[in-house]
């Protein structure tokens, strides 16, 4: 079965990523259900997230679900089985040289995708992504060779990369796909009316290799759902709490903006947010992050689930897609991740130096040279 529409991701609750009122294990359990119920057909998990506690908790909630009734994506990449986490950082990733070398990935892929396969209960991912890859993982052939090998085995149908955890990438990504293309059936990237920039970049080219794209945080940080307004007070520890200040005022604000194109096509924020990302090629699925908010007027996490299982059959205009990414423009807003010339030597799995076939590369795809 392949992606559907829209998508759960078991990081949505609070859990295993710090936002919001963390739900009990029993409620989070009661979300997967009633998003299923709801209609939602495909659901998503990393084996890194609780070290594996998130594909038991899937496992438990679609337990005596008919597994042909929905489509369930795993992602692997972050060594917690041997490695040793780097504090905020999190756990290496399993290509990193002081763990194994190239000769090591397949035997690591297997093992930790039958991992995962076995916490959630089933025995095959309709699709695994490449998670959070290194620089090594969108450039190794070896990486790419094992990633197959878990198609090859029956262990996956489809073959995905998702890059982060922070936005960027762009270039690394669209390489990538030129080398490897062929093996790659999605990609997970950051898109929103907010955040058309760089994802959009990066577009065209998941379109000419025939890689289909699968959008998260689609509700920028929770903002579209409406649950809060200036002044925001987050909780200690809340991720969001880091963002520059002011980001929530500044959002509302270019919301208000496109609130119009919304209410033409008689959706809500959130919708529209969704349905931009779905109007654009080759976006085929979007993943919102649904977050139970600590303020008095924020409405229960399982309206927002209802709200977002099953999208209205709409998709806007070209003049209306352009729209909203004038008024949502956020070109150079951020320092981007992978590869920059910002960086002479690669000091964190996340960051590396700017590559003259990568600047090649952007001069063919038009993405300019402001790297």
């Amino acid at each position: 079965m392949d992606l559907t529409t829209t998508a759960y991701g078991t990081w949505s609750g609070g859990r295993f990523m710090h936002f919001g009122e963390t739900l009990s294990e029993e409620r989070y359990i009661e979300c997967i259900r009633l998003a299923y119920e709801a209609g939602f057909r495909t659901f998503i998990t990393a084996d890194v997230y609780g070290n594996g506690k998130a594909d038991e908790l899937i496992g438990q909630a679609l337990e005596g679900v008919n597994r042909e009734s929905y489509c369930l994506v795993g992602t692997l990449g972050h060594d917690f089985y041997e490695g040793q986490r780097q504090g905020n950082r999190g756990y290496p990733r399993f290509t990193d040289p002081e763990l194994r070398g190239p000769e090591g990935y397949k035997s690591y892929l297997r093992m930790a995708c039958e991992k995962s396969l076995e916490r959630c209960g089933t025995n095959r991912f309709d699709l695994v992504m490449l998670h959070n890859p290194d620089e090594l993982g969108y450039t190794s052939e070896a990486v790419w060779q094992a990633m197959a090998g878990l198609k090859e085995e029956g262990l996956a149908d489809r073959l995905g990369i998702a890059p982060g955890p922070a936005n960027g990438f762009t270039l690394d990504l669209v390489h990538c796909l030129e080398q490897f293309g062929d093996m790659i059936d999605w990609a997970m990237l950051i898109l929103n009316p907010l955040e058309p920039w760089p994802v959009g970049l990066a577009l065209p080219a998941c379109d000419k290799h025939d890689v289909k794209v699968l959008t998260r945080v689609v509700d920028f940080g929770g903002l579209f759902f409406g649950d809060m307004q200036a002044g925001h007070e987050f909780k200690p520890g809340d991720h969001r709490a880091y963002r520059p200040e002011g980001w929530v005022e500044h959002g509302l604000e270019k919301i208000e903006k496109m609130r119009p194109i919304a209410e033409r096509h008689g959706l809500s924020m959130v919708q529209f947010a969704a349905i931009w990302n779905l109007s654009q090629k080759p976006v085929e699925s979007v993943v919102p992050t649904f977050i139970q908010e600590t303020s008095e007027q924020a409405r229960p996490i399982e309206e927002r689930i209802r709200e977002l299982a099953v999208l209205p059959e709409v998709r806007l205009s070209t003049e209306e897609i352009e729209e909203v990414k004038a008024i949502g423009d956020n070109t150079g807003c951020m320092m981007l991740k992978g590869a920059s010339k910002r960086h002479e030597v690669s000091e964190r799995p996340d960051e590396w130096p700017m590559r003259e076939e990568l600047l090649e590369l952007a001069g063919r795809y038009g993405l300019g040279d402001e790297w």
